[in-house]
Order: structure tokens, then C-alpha cells, then sequence
């Protein structure tokens, strides 16, 4: 196989989707204790896992300040309901005017950190005035995809280190050079929250929404590989959660966040799938040397699924023990599946005719005829 995780990581969190606290997020908010607001700041703020983290926030009774573009769903925070959040208004690249001056804040959270030169620029502006600074980086800065990783392991390295096209190969590198100019310019007060694949309501890549999606159609769904194959993915929600608490207990250093190996398998979605569906539909399980003859890809025609050995044996297993003891909860898959299947049913239906993500249902049809031909 020749998918990289970095690949299909790379694309971010993109979009944004707001829904109601869900009953997890009530059952574990009433385990926290009350804390002093803080005034926290966010570069980014309204993509994907940037609105959670604001209303997770809120919730709590924190001030917010968001610095942006103000380009990617300005309506987002617009309007007398968010009129307690402070938009500041610019361009992390080219124009930092607006985070200038005196103006402290307890914690910054970098959710936008593609470029070092970018952070190096924040982090150095803002580094004497604020209490912590917290980077969303991926467990793509590893070097190995074939063993385990844990916040210890090995980080890519980039042949020139002064890239700054961001491209499936240098992704994980330039992630890896963002951390550590982070740490350069804000030293002690650094914190680094590496997670896998962010999932959930409002997630417009459709990488892990494909498989909801797909049950929600019905009939017969191709499978990959088998029902026993790990996965690893974090939802949304949960990410944003432990980045506050990570902000709120002032937890320092690095963190990997994903789900715990071993508690999440491809059976496990595709059932919860089927289950918040409805729809009447049936699982045939292909193994994955067939589906490589096919030519169906991992992570791109069956996303969030790589082949269990090979290469990419150390995707699923990623440790998070250390984020786990800081406070990282998961709630129910079948929330997840539930929520995010209850997003994408009310996208429109242009939008919902053209997936992103996963193998198209005519291709799907072709490959499941040439098992059930090869069977024969």
C-alpha cells in the first residue's frame, strides 16, 4: 500500500457545524469544578474544531478573543447572541497589527499552525503577554508508521527544513518544526496536543461522515479488510474539551489525543453506523489484498481504515495514556456515528450528492461484483 496517514491528515480541521451540548458533555461538565474565568485567546476559531473550543468555552465562562481573517464562516460568532466574543480582525502571515500593544491573555490556542515561520511570528509577538501557549499539532510528526507511537517516538524530519509548500509529504515535518518553534519562543509555556484523525458534526472533509453516510443509503456496503481491523479518531467535541482542560490546569508539554488503542475497530463503526441509519443494509467484508488488486486505496476509498500489518502497522495503536491521566475523555462511538450522521442529513442535497471522501458508489458496485465473482 501506498497511502500515507499524512495525506489524509493533512487536509485539517475544515468547516464548522454547532450542535446542542450533548448529554456526555453534561455529564462530565457537572464533574469539573468552577474555575475563575480566564481571557484566553484563538488563532482561528471558526473551522472546524475552532467553534467547539469557543463554545466549550463559553460554557465554562471564559472571555474570548478571536484573531482571524474573518474570510472562513464569518457568520459563525455574528450577531447580538455572540456579542461577549472579541473578533480581531488580520492575517497571521502578513498582518499581526491587531495582537499588538499590552493586551494580556491567560492562554493562546493556535488551532491554524501550518508554517513555523507563522508560529515563530505569533508565538514571539504574543510570548510576553500571555500565560501559555497551546498548539494543535497531529500524530503525523512521527517518523514511523509501522510501530506504535508515543510522545516519546522518533518526529519526521524534512530533507529542507525551509519548505513551505504543505503537501502530503511535508505535513507531518513542518507540523514537527511548528512544535518546536513554539517551544523557541515560549519556553516552559509551551503545550502540544497531537491529535489523529478529528471527527464528528460539522467535519466538511467527509473522511470519517463517509461511513454514515454510506449506511444511510442502504443496500449492500463493502467492508475493508476485517470487522476486527483497528481505527483511531477522535471526536471533535472530546478534542476540544481536553484542550481547555489542558488550558485550565495548565498542563505543559506534549500530548498525543486520539481514542485509546484498542477500543475502536472497523467492525465497531460500520455496525454503529448501520444502527444509526435505520436503513436496511448488509456488510461484505473484503479482505485487503483483493481490495488491493482493485485498486480501492486505505484512508481514501475506505476512509479511516488501514490494513492491520504492513508498513502502516502502528496506525490504531497510537498511545494517549499520558493525555488520558490529563484529563482526555471519550464519550460513546454511537454518539459520534449519531451526531455526525444527524449533520450530514441536514447539509443540502446538492452537497450531499458529492461527497469528499470514500469510494464512489458506482466503483463500489464494480469491486463488490468482482468478489462475488471471485468467490464463485
Amino acid at each position: 500500500m501506498t497511502t500515507s496517514r499524512r495525506d489524509f491528515l493533512a487536509a485539517g480541521a475544515a468547516g464548522a457545524g454547532l450542535l446542542a451540548l450533548p448529554a456526555f458533555a453534561q455529564a462530565t461538565a457537572k464533574l469539573k469544578p468552577k474555575l475563575k474565568p480566564m481571557t484566553l485567546l484563538v488563532l482561528g476559531g471558526t473551522g472546524f474544531l475552532g467553534p467547539h473550543f469557543v463554545e466549550a468555552a463559553r460554557r465554562r465562562g471564559h472571555k474570548l478573543s478571536l484573531f482571524n481573517r474573518g474570510k472562513t464562516a464569518p457568520e459563525k460568532f455574528a450577531g447580538e447572541e455572540f456579542s461577549d466574543i472579541e473578533q480581531l480582525h488580520g492575517d497571521r502571515k502578513t498582518d499581526l497589527k491587531a495582537l499588538e500593544g499590552e493586551r494580556r491573555w491567560d492562554a493562546v490556542l493556535d488551532t491554524s499552525a501550518y508554517l513555523p515561520a507563522d508560529v515563530t511570528r505569533s508565538a514571539g509577538l504574543l510570548a510576553p503577554r500571555i500565560g501559555q501557549y497551546l498548539l494543535v499539532s497531529t500524530i503525523s510528526v512521527y517518523a514511523r508508521n509501522d510501530v506504535p507511537a508515543d510522545e516519546n517516538s522518533p518526529l519526521a524530519q524534512l530533507a529542507d527544513p525551509n519548505v513551505t509548500e504543505v503537501t502530503g509529504e511535508t505535513y507531518g515535518g513542518l507540523k514537527a518544526l511548528c512544535e518546536a518553534a513554539a517551544e523557541r519562543e515560549a519556553p516552559g509555556r509551551t503545550t502540544i496536543v497531537r491529535p489523529g484523525l478529528i471527527v464528528g458534526p460539522g467535519d466538511r472533509t467527509d473522511r470519517f461522515t463517509y461511513w454514515p453516510a454510506r449506511a444511510d443509503r442502504g443496500g449492500e456496503i463493502l467492508a475493508p479488510g476485517s470487522a476486527e481491523d483497528p481505527t483511531q479518531f477522535i471526536d471533535v467535541r472530546d478534542l476540544a474539551e481536553f484542550l481547555l482542560t489542558a488550558i485550565e490546569r495548565r498542563h505543559f508539554g506534549i500530548y498525543n489525543a486520539d481514542a485509546a488503542p484498542g477500543t475502536l475497530s472497523m467492525g465497531a463503526v460500520l455496525r454503529e453506523s448501520q444502527r444509526a441509519a435505520g436503513a436496511e443494509s448488509s456488510l461484505t467484508w473484503v479482505p485487503a489484498e483483493f481490495l488491493e488488486t482493485q485498486k480501492v486505496s486505505p484512508w481514501q476509498d475506505m476512509p479511516a481504515w488501514i490494513p492491520a500489518r504492513g508498513e502502516y502497522a502502528g496506525f490504531g495503536r497510537t498511545s494517549v495514556a499520558k493525555a488520558q491521566a490529563a484529563g482526555l475523555r471519550h464519550r460513546p462511538l454511537g454518539e459520534t456515528v449519531r451526531d455526525t450522521l444527524a449533520y450530514w442529513r441536514q447539509l443540502p442535497a446538492d452537497r450531499r450528492a458529492k461527497p469528499k471522501a470514500g469510494i464512489a458508489p458506482e466503483r463500489e458496485a464494480q469491486v463488490l461484483k468482482a468478489w462475488h465473482a471471485r468467490a464463485r
